[in-house]
């Protein structure tokens, strides 16, 4: 029998007790700061749109951000939290300034729901607000209030200080900040809010040409024509073609990063096929149209709907409750506005019909090599056998289909032992046999000609985009040794050059697994680099036995467990800081030049000893 429903079964938990037992549902995730997602950035985030929005309402010209090991610190230079609400505003739900519609019309943060998540999650939290001579500070530890203080005088500029500690009782003991990514966060709110200075750590951001400059700095290679920018009231866009295949959007709402997209990308992505149709009076396909396509468009609405607390998909359909949708809304700027540009500039008119009739071409020459590689796949074999698949997956229905993930493997040793120990549910294996087809400098067609490639993108279902993706984390997981990092740059070459947005989009990572295991009888240590090895051995003394694991397949399935649970360690694969992804990968992948010849020799040393005892 069950346990009996009765009036004591239900239980009411105060907002601090339900942010700390249920945290997805305020930021998404937990993490140890290894992703880009993980909620110790959510944090940062939700304290710096609270200041966002004072600097959208026109006080404060300047944010300063402070990260100090574990330690947050943010100051804004705005009005200030009502002295009198402090302790409320950031710890009490529903209490906040973004109801009133008329103060914070197109706000960020919503209700400042998210600030007090900050408070619930972090060991140690703290508010000071500074307004006309006066201050006061609150003190809180995981969400409870310890110190109220009085208000006092003061000779601090107006504005709020906010510093927190997050809670590693949920993050875990081994999280940390991730600076690069931090950095990311500031640039883009200096691309959104021109006029704007925002500091990290004294490093200061700050943007002249809004999107303009974000895409700037986001291109990895060459563009075909220079960037058109076009602005108007509470719509900004940035577009341009590159040579790369997929497309690319940096997509805004309020000034919030909307990685996931929503109704807003969708309508431009439709606003720019229709505008390119009218313009050349022909009826190119969409996906020829979008090819290659580089964009960001940022929008500002009234009392936007997301389809969750961490704001990464827009879900609104309409820009206020008295205005167009948001399909007519950015259908009109974009016909408008891009049909004149393009009137305007012929060198980039015709670089854009030229590049949709290269794609156009391309497009029906795989048509037939694609037919062929299909029907050649159903002969050979009904279903995928490269792949051990999962139950779970991403865009179907299922409480984890976001933890989906496919591991790419070397050999069939080393795809035994994952998918022995692997969680059914969520992780899908694919073996590849050797080297994978080193593919710079090919065509699509490719994929289609290479069984290999042609099986891993149809296990990933990426043929027509992104939409359609299975798995929400792709994993490489070679060997550390130099065959396995060849295997990795081939990978990444494949999906740089033919997926770049699976990169873009946080898609891609390598599975860190241990170099050396050491132990006696009683204790195990599993070392990720040598400096690990050498601690574990002074902490076991001269008993220690030290294994050095060669390849994935020497790892038992027993504990090949331990690296892709709750303790996986994952390295995003990122092209942020990639100013000229063509010419790196013309470097290393490209053909055997007397450059790299020269880098070889200039830098070859020989590691005599591998393990020191």
């Amino acid at each position: 029998m069950g346990t009996a429903y009765t009036e004591s079964s239900i239980k009411t938990l105060s907002s601090t007790d339900h942010i700390r037992l249920r945290p997805g549902m305020y930021i998404g995730r937990l993490g140890n700061g290894a992703q880009v997602e993980d909620g110790i950035y959510v944090l940062i985030k939700e304290t710096i749109d609270n200041s966002i929005d004072e600097f959208a309402m026109g006080n404060g010209k300047r944010i300063e951000l402070h990260i100090h090991e574990r330690t947050v610190a943010v100051r804004d230079y705005g009005r200030g939290i009502p002295l009198g609400k402090l302790a409320e505003c950031v710890s009490v739900i529903n209490t906040g300034a973004k109801y009133d519609s008329n103060t914070f019309q197109k706000a960020v943060g919503l209700n400042g729901v998210g600030q007090k998540a900050v408070n619930a999650l972090s060991l140690e939290y703290r508010a000071q607000s500074v307004r006309e001579r006066k201050t006061k500070v609150v003190e809180f530890s995981q969400g409870k209030l310890t110190k109220d203080h009085k208000i006092a005088k003061s000779t601090e500029r107006d504005g709020t200080i906010i510093e927190f500690t997050p809670d590693d009782s949920l993050f875990g003991k081994d999280f940390r900040f991730r600076l690069e990514y931090i950095e990311d966060m500031m640039w883009n709110y200096a691309f959104l809010n021109r006029g704007l200075t925002l500091t990290l750590n004294s490093k200061s951001f700050k943007s002249a040409n809004g999107l303009k400059d974000l895409l700037e700095k986001k291109l990895t290679g060459d563009t075909l024509y220079p960037i058109i920018h076009l602005e108007g009231e509470d719509i900004e866009i940035a577009m341009t073609h590159g040579a790369h295949y997929g497309e690319e959007y940096f997509s805004f709402v309020n000034g919030q990063h909307t990685t996931m997209g929503g109704t807003h990308q969708l309508a431009f992505r439709e606003a720019v096929v229709k505008t390119v149709r009218n313009f050349y009076k022909k009826e190119f396909e969409a996906a020829d149209i979008r090819q290659s396509i580089i964009a960001a468009i940022s929008v500002r609405i009234q009392e936007p709907v997301f389809e969750s607390q961490t704001k990464t998909k827009l879900g609104s359909s309409e820009v206020g409750p008295d205005g167009p949708t948001i399909k007519e809304f950015i259908g009109k700027f974009i016909q408008q506005e891009l049909d004149v540009y393009l009137h305007k500039n012929k060198a980039t008119a015709d670089a854009i019909l030229s590049r949709i009739q290269e794609s156009e071409h391309e497009r029906k020459d795989l048509a037939g090599i694609r037919k062929l590689a299909k029907d050649r796949a159903k002969k050979a074999n009904l279903h995928n056998r490269k792949l051990r698949d999962c139950r779970q997956h991403l865009g179907q229905k299922g409480s984890r289909n976001e933890e989906s993930s496919l591991f790419i493997v070397e050999g069939e040793s080393a795809a035994g032992s994952l998918t022995s120990c692997r969680d059914v549910q969520t992780q899908a294996v694919f073996a590849l046999k050797g080297k994978p087809l080193n593919t710079f400098g090919l065509k699509k067609k490719v994929i289609y000609e290479n069984e290999e490639f042609h099986l891993l993108q149809s296990a990933l279902n990426i043929e027509d985009g992104l939409d359609g993706l299975r798995y929400n984390k792709v994993v490489i997981a070679t060997d550390a040794d130099v065959d396995g990092m060849h295997i990795r740059l081939l990978l990444i070459s494949f999906f740089v050059k033919f997926f770049p947005d699976l990169i873009t989009r946080g898609h891609l990572s390598i599975l860190e697994t241990p170099l050396f295991r050491v132990r006696n009888k009683k204790d195990t240590y599993y070392c990720y680099t040598d400096e690990e090895r050498r601690t574990a051995m002074t902490k076991i003394g001269k008993s220690a036995e030290v294994t050095r694991f060669k390849g994935l397949g020497e790892i038992s399935a027993g504990e090949f467990k331990d690296f892709i649970g709750d303790k996986i360690k994952l390295e995003p694969v990122s092209l942020s800081n990639l100013h000229d992804s063509d010419d790196l990968l013309s470097f290393y992948m490209g053909k055997n030049t007397p450059a790299r010849q020269n880098f070889i020799i200039d830098n070859l040393y020989v590691e005599k000893d591998v393990i020191e005892v």
